[in-house]
């Protein structure tokens, strides 16, 4: 019921998740990431306490494949998860236990990670992690552009209605936390829309947070 991507940028230090699915509101459920630390998504039949504990180990010191072997071993009910990770080092790894449903696959590569469960097609998450590698640019832009190749080549067996994006970079809030919880459109042409607002204001929202002093006014009324 679900298919993500997870990606690190080596030359800025940002982490990303891009997620989309036939349930409501799963970026709310599925995506976490840590700044400086890593990016984690935790999807299927949901544990969202995994996310979290996935980046203390990391941040701890242990490796994407490490974290996620110690899940596997101490995680409630880990045969119905599957948990992707990815680390400052561009390591990334995935767990999909025996439980997963439906049609279900997983696809690793330098610095991201994709998978999927209830998949229209095994290969969603190749195709997502090879658009990932082969695209430049921003990291929000290249995980939206990931998530929409993943449409195309079939993405989830039914229609999808929720889809998000979420970005840390340098302080400990994100970056970018942009959401579609529910359209009986398609949420991930809503979330495209919503990045091509809020990108080129976003580091100013970093600055207003950091030195108010020195963010500019975007023109709302009575902000002059």
């Amino acid at each position: 019921m679900t298919f993500s991507i997870i990606g690190h940028c080596p030359d800025t230090g940002m982490f990303g998740v891009a997620i989309s699915s036939s349930s409501p509101a799963v970026a709310a459920r599925c995506s976490f990431a840590r700044a400086k630390v890593g990016a984690v998504a935790t999807q299927n039949i949901t544990d969202p306490r995994l996310g979290p504990h996935a980046l203390d180990l990391m941040e701890r010191g242990a490796s994407p494949s490490e974290a996620l072997s110690i899940l596997e071993r101490s995680g409630p009910h880990m045969g119905y998860r599957q948990v992707l990770a990815v680390n400052r080092s561009g390591q990334s790894a995935i767990v999909s236990g025996t439980h997963v449903l439906g049609l279900w696959s997983e696809a690793t590569g330098r610095d991201t990670a994709a998978a999927g469960n209830l998949l229209a097609d095994a290969g969603v998450p190749e195709v997502m992690v090879q658009s990932f590698i082969n695209s430049t640019g921003h990291l929000g832009q290249r995980l939206l552009g990931a998530l929409r190749a993943g449409l195309t080549a079939g993405g989830e067996a039914g229609p999808v209605h929720s889809a998000g994006l979420l970005l840390v970079d340098q302080e400990s809030w994100p970056l970018a936390e942009l959401r579609c919880d529910w359209t009986e459109e398609c949420p991930i042409t809503a979330l495209e829309a919503s990045w091509v607002v809020f990108q080129p204001q976003m580091e100013t929202y970093v600055t207003r947070a950091l030195d108010p002093r020195d963010a500019p006014s975007y023109g709302v009324p009575g902000d002059e």
